[in-house]
């Protein structure tokens, strides 16, 4: 099959360099010459596992190729998928469609044949039917249909949940169009992963309400972890309590900082504007919001206990600036809340980051960066475990407090045992829901 991936985000170039592993024809495109040419040159602007080696795999084969030429790119293929960003708009929680609409405009004036334009980005419900409008508008004769396949990528996993997914959502209303899709996933097919194909507002829906249901299991145990703290229990047996009931999981049963990334708090915002919208609030996603936002400043309140009340002057070494490990995605990380807290209070805060400091300089002014734990942590008063790098799992600990001024740590994804951490000659830990 012959595909034009529009746009080289995360979901763009993820979905395309797998797609060109599926054995496919496809060429990326962006509107950014600075990224097509660093694509070109090979080099990838995001750090995601595996996706360089396979990137250069499929360029070399010749399946992968990258333009600024939206045009070229979509003159004669079989699908044209739509993955641009879709952020929160600004003032009203909506999503924001204007990079879908312009792209939608685009695509309808290069197409030269049948092609069905499907929308990979995170859309609301009803937005595919405009992208047909506006591809109509633009070429009233052109032969097209629409289709609603949302992603479901991990950062940090993504290829392994794109080769080897739980499921792929395509949202489709024709016959023709869904056999194009089923030829372009038949891979996953032939190894039996489940595909469902469904209607387009369906589809549109199960992303929303997906990433919904797993922010607000984050928010659930977030919450019980504080209840914890106050009546003696320790969040970790509760949380292995609870997921061994297989009616629930033990996935995203974790207490720490609270959500963050691209999606969970752009994703929750539009569908409690969606529900506004069509009038059925939707009360427990409004919730979720609201104490994601107020598990942040908890966060903020433990560190400034451990530090007696006050943490002007004191020297903080924080590990981990990312809203999770394994990606460099600084996107509404817990980080960008916690860190300017610290350092408006007269905090002086290091930070250490395997891949977060590209954005983080830019993004986190008046801290100072260092290359490893031990650096940040020589003559601090305090260690905040904030993103659970593996290389924040196994700290030498006795080492990391004879660094320290006063050996204090926040461990706020529970990575150690309390008792472990003051053998280890630390004089005061706080988790999160112990």
């Amino acid at each position: 099959m012959k595909i034009a991936m529009i746009g080289t985000g995360y979901v763009g170039l993820v979905s395309g360099v797998c797609f060109s592993d599926f054995g496919h024809d496809v060429v990326c495109v962006d509107k950014d010459p600075g990224k097509i040419e660093r694509l070109q040159a090979g080099q990838v602007p995001i750090f995601e596992p595996g996706l360089e080696a396979l990137m250069t795999k499929n360029v070399a084969a010749g399946r992968l190729t990258f333009t600024l030429d939206l045009a070229a790119a979509v003159a004669g293929v079989d699908a044209v998928f739509i993955a641009v960003g879709t952020p929160t708009r600004r003032g009203d929680g909506h999503a924001d469609l204007t990079y879908v609409m312009a792209a939608a405009e685009e695509i309808g004036r290069a197409l030269t044949g049948y092609a069905v334009v499907v929308t990979k980005s995170t859309v609301p419900v009803g937005t595919n039917r405009k992208v047909a409008e506006v591809i109509t508008t633009a070429h009233p004769g052109a032969e097209f249909d629409v289709a609603s396949n949302p992603e479901f990528l991990r950062e940090g996993a993504a290829i392994d949940d794109f080769m080897r997914p739980d499921r792929v959502v395509v949202g489709v209303e024709t016959e023709r169009a869904k056999k194009v899709l089923a030829d372009i996933y038949r891979p996953l097919f032939l190894r039996e992963f489940p595909v469902v194909f469904t209607g387009l507002e369906s589809a549109e829906m199960i992303k929303y309400a997906a990433n919904a249901f797993l922010a607000t299991k984050i928010t659930f145990i977030n919450e019980i972890a504080a209840l914890c703290e106050r009546a003696g229990a320790d969040i970790k047996a509760v949380s292995k309590g609870m997921g061994l009931d297989g009616r629930i999981g033990n996935k995203f049963l974790h207490a720490g900082p609270g959500y963050g990334g691209s999606c969970f708090p752009k994703d929750t915002k539009a569908l409690a504007r969606m529900g506004q919208d069509y009038a059925v609030p939707m009360q427990i996603v409004e919730t979720v919001i609201a104490v994601n936002d107020e598990v942040k400043r908890r966060m903020i309140d433990k560190i400034v206990d451990l530090c007696d009340g006050g943490v002007s002057g004191k020297v903080i070494a924080v590990l981990g600036v990312t809203f999770k490990p394994n990606t460099d995605d600084m996107r509404d990380a817990p980080s960008l809340t916690i860190v300017p807290a610290l350092v408006g209070a007269g905090a002086k805060v290091r930070l250490v980051d395997p891949e977060g400091r590209r954005e983080g300089e830019t993004l986190l002014p008046g801290t100072r960066w260092y290359d490893n734990a031990y650096q940040a942590a020589h003559g601090a008063d305090l260690v905040v475990i904030l993103t659970e790098w593996n290389e924040f799992r196994a700290l030498d600990l006795e080492k990391l407090a004879r660094k320290m001024q006063t050996p204090r740590m926040a461990d706020l994804r529970n990575l150690y045992e309390p008792d472990a951490v003051r053998a280890a000659g630390f004089e005061a830990y706080v988790g999160v829901g112990r």
